[in-house]
């Protein structure tokens, strides 16, 4: 099968950064929201989908008014959720757990909180249901490093080594398929 276009592009910055924010819904800056709209002019995407939290949803919104493209919102690009962490400043977590929730976040996830592969598994759903055009994903640093996993078989401790920044784009040739896989053509934070 033919491959085609997936970029994958990280939430602008929060009005709240530093905080775990995973279903914690904060809003976006206005400069944040900019920063997106303009890290993917000429992308010559078909289709543009964004999670449905405030800070990837109202990027995608404004990059759709731009492109006049329709925004399709799917909760299955949503960030890891942190559970009792969640919205807090990684200062106020006990260090040890975060430690080992850094080390191993399948086997050591935040109380109350999602699994790494509850995250790559939905993330590899919402993957497997994208039509085979160029497509933008706005959605958050976790579930970029999902998709990674999925495509390109990246394993955890490899994933933490690509920094992606607020607003950072990831492209990715993507051959679709019960085995999906795909080739890194670009990281642009």
């Amino acid at each position: 099968m033919t491959a085609f276009a997936l970029h994958l592009l990280r939430h602008g910055a929060p009005e709240a950064p530093g905080l775990l924010m995973g279903r914690t819904d904060g809003a976006p800056t206005a400069e944040g929201i900019a920063a997106c709209v303009a890290q993917v002019e000429d992308l010559g995407i078909e289709h543009l989908v964004a999670s449905d939290l405030r800070r990837s949803r109202e990027a995608g919104e404004a990059i759709g008014e731009v492109s006049g493209l329709p925004l399709t919102i799917d909760p299955r690009w949503r960030e890891l959720d942190f559970g009792e962490w969640d919205g807090q400043p990684s200062s106020a977590v006990d260090p040890d757990a975060l430690g080992r929730f850094w080390a191993d976040p399948d086997t050591n996830p935040p109380p109350g909180g999602e699994r790494w592969s509850a995250l790559t598994k939905r993330v590899s759903a919402a993957i497997a249901d994208l039509a085979p055009v160029p497509t933008l994903v706005v959605t958050h640093g976790g579930a970029m490093r999902a998709a990674l996993h999925t495509l390109c078989g990246f394993d955890q401790h490899q994933l933490w080594a690509f920094d992606l920044p607020y607003a950072a784009l990831l492209s990715l040739r993507v051959w679709p398929g019960e085995r999906a896989s795909a080739q890194i053509a670009g990281l642009y934070p």
